[in-house]
């Protein structure tokens, strides 16, 4: 969402609404003005060829000498004391998480319409973040969607045996949307993604990712080559959003060797003194 608005204040709340929500999405959409988006363009190109040859080595490598044996360890699928990991694993569900994320987003819009000035700067400094997060999620999913269906791998077991080259392409069955896993795809999207706003939560959100990651072998819901796979996706789409991000003003600055860095935004505590603004009588 936008940093500020010229909305007049007189408008009509509905009026107000519309307008908040037009302005954040035309603000994604518009011409990339940053200075230094060259310099970052390079340095996401050189980050992301990196990423995909150490990726590509490690998922074969894992597919080769370990998913084999890891699977075989793990308890039978539908195992009764499993179901403290099956609850556990929601959380990286990306239906989940794009719903929660959008009802911020929609939150967001319905009290900033609601207020002006600073207040409204700051939330709406909020929603950009927010749009960060949503998005982030949101590609890296589509992207993964796409490679599942072109791959076509089965899931650990589908077929009656342990085999971790069972490959069926372009089946797009759910028994087949094995590479790359969809739950570590959408952790550790969001784990990059908050991450790169908020660097103090790096700890906690890739524990988060990890254990997401877990969840997913000890289910028998996929191979260990899988969850590597949907790792990189993940931190992959997020660094591309973040580039997108980071060419439009929003959210982040570029630096002169083409690093991006989160730029300073509200606070718990100013947006705490907006939420009683809007909440008062």
């Amino acid at each position: 969402m936008p940093a500020s608005t010229n909305i007049a204040p007189r408008a009509s709340y509905p009026a107000q609404l519309l307008a908040v929500s037009e302005r954040a999405l035309a603000q994604l959409v518009r011409t990339p003005s940053h200075s230094r988006r060259a310099e970052a363009a390079r340095k996401l190109a050189r980050h992301a060829l990196w990423l995909s040859v150490a990726g590509a080595a490690a998922v074969i490598t894992l597919m080769l000498a370990f998913d084999l044996t890891e699977i075989q360890l793990m308890p039978a699928r539908g195992a009764p004391g499993l179901w403290p990991i099956r609850i556990l694993t929601d959380f990286g569900k990306d239906e989940y998480v794009l719903v929660v994320l959008a009802a911020a987003l929609v939150v967001v819009a319905l009290v900033a319409a609601g207020l002006h000035g600073t207040r409204r700067t700051l939330l709406l400094g909020l929603g950009t973040r927010l749009q960060y997060l949503f998005l982030s999620v949101a590609a890296s999913v589509f992207i993964a969607e796409i490679l599942k269906f072109i791959i076509g791998r089965g899931r650990p077991f589908v077929g009656g045996k342990a085999n971790p080259f069972n490959f069926v392409p372009f089946q797009g069955t759910e028994a087949y949307f094995s590479l790359p896993s969809a739950h570590a795809v959408t952790a550790f999207a969001l784990a990059f993604a908050v991450s790169a706003l908020w660097p103090r939560l790096r700890v906690f959100m890739f524990t988060y990712a990890i254990v997401i990651l877990l969840t997913r072998l000890v289910l028998l819901a996929h191979h260990p080559s899988d969850v590597v796979a949907g790792a990189l996706v993940g931190m992959g789409g997020a660094m591309a959003v973040r580039y997108w991000f980071a060419a439009r003003r929003l959210g982040f600055a570029i630096r002169a060797d083409g690093t991006i860095v989160p730029l300073p935004g509200p606070v718990g505590g100013r947006l705490k003194r907006v939420a009683r603004g809007a909440s008062a009588p």
